[in-house]
This record gives C-alpha cells, structure tokens and sequence, in this order.
C-alpha cells in the first residue's frame, strides 16, 4: 500500500487495489481565513497540481466538515458523482453541495472489498468541544492489507485509545501539528501527545501529518523529529513525509 501526503490532512492512499483521498483542501496559497490570527490559509501551496491530485482516485473520505479538510475548491473540483464517506451529520450539507453519493458512516461499512469503521475522537478539550463539533477519524481494512487507524482532527483522548486497543492498527495517521486557537488548548496532538500514540501502538508505524500547512499549527517536522529522537524512536517507525512525498509500507 501507499500513502502520499498531499497537504495537511489531504493524502491520497493506494490500498487493496483502490485509491482514495482524504480530507481534500486544494485552495491555492490564503484562500480563507486565518484561525489564529496570524496568517490567511493555507500557508503552503499544493504540491502538485489539483488534475493530477485526483488522478485516479475512486472514492474521498471525510473526517469533517472544517475548512482545511473540506474547502470550496474541493467542492468545486470533486466530481460530483464521486462517493463519499462522511460521518453521518455531515451527510445533507455534502448532499446539498451537489454531491450524489455520499453514504453516512454509523459505524462500519464496505467498499469494494474495503471495511471503513468510523471512530470518535475529541477536537480539543473543554468548551472548545461546543465550538468545534464532532470529528472523526476511520480504520481501513482489507484481506491482505495492513490495517489502517486515521485518528484524524483528535487529541490523545480515550477515544483513541480505545480504537487502538480494539483495532490493533498496523499504520496510525495522526494529525500532529498541535493546532493552537487563541485561548485553548491544543485541537489536535502536539509532539508529546503523538509519541504517547506511538506507545499505545505496539509495533505499529506512526505516520504524522497535518503540519506546516495552516497559520494555527505550532509543531514542525523538525521539532517532532527531535522529539522521537530524544525518545528512541527510530525514523522507520515514525515517518513524517513532506508534502507531495509518497510512503510505501
């Protein structure tokens, strides 16, 4: 299988013969607003072009609905006959936009011989959590594949350590940038939080992503790096790909 990070939390997954997108942000450089105050976003442009990203790409999951996962550019380049998993209260407003096969993830469903199971997660902490909204996060698996855990928009919470115990992941996306809003805590996992995910994991890969993307997010690939480093934890087995850059595992 392959996974290449697009951009943030945008990642195009070959697996099980299939390909698919997550969490499509294709806005050009500033495109919308800031969310802390300091730049419009994203911050970085696409690494390739937006034909080339959808190349290919049979079906598009959804953690949520927030802009720098969903974007009106992906609204208005996504084909609309283009199935869609989404959780399910996100279901009328993608119908709304035009989209004709979106299927409401309760809990699991198949897809061309690929199980999708929708977990839970927490976007933060405290009254944030009203702000926010739900997010979710989705295990991929299929005969012969390894087993796939995206956490998504989530804090290291119980939510996901239960996932991780239940499902028993080969590879876990998490979304590592320590995404700060003014005032509150961190929405996503910072570095600490992410290396407290690699420990629950077992033997699993950690493959960190949304950072370096978006004005809110306060760790780098760098500062993750040195903090794996100072744990012992090898570069083979936590993997913080560029964007554009493409893993096989």
């Amino acid at each position: 299988m392959k996974i290449q990070l697009i951009r943030n939390a945008t990642m195009k997954i070959t697996y099980a013969g299939r390909t698919l997108l997550t969490d499509p942000m294709l806005s050009t450089v500033g495109a919308f607003r800031s969310f802390a105050g300091i730049a419009a976003n994203p911050t970085v442009e696409l690494p390739v072009a937006i034909e080339k990203i959808l190349e290919g790409v049979e079906m598009t999951v959804i953690s949520h609905l927030h802009p720098d996962h969903f974007d009106e550019a992906a609204v208005l380049n996504l084909p609309k006959d283009m199935p869609i998993f989404c959780q399910p209260e996100d279901t009328v407003v993608l119908q709304e936009k035009g989209f004709a096969r979106v299927t409401a993830a309760h809990s699991s469903c198949l897809w061309e011989g690929i199980s999708l199971t929708r977990t839970g997660g927490k976007h933060g902490s405290g009254k944030i959590l009203e702000r926010l909204g739900n997010i979710s996060g989705f295990v991929l698996q299929a005969a012969g594949e390894p087993t796939i855990y995206w956490v998504g928009d989530s804090i290291w919470c119980e939510e996901v350590a239960e996932a991780i115990k239940m499902h028993k992941p080969d590879i876990i996306i998490t979304h590592s940038g320590g995404a700060i809003l003014p005032g509150f805590a961190p929405i996503i996992m910072d570095a600490e939080q992410t290396l407290t995910a690699f420990n629950a994991g077992a033997d699993a890969v950690v493959v960190a992503v949304h950072m370096e993307a978006l004005d809110h997010c306060t760790v780098s690939r760098i500062m993750l790096r040195k903090a794996a480093d100072s744990a012992g934890i090898a570069p083979s087995r936590l993997l913080i790909p560029e964007n554009g850059e493409t893993l096989s595992l």
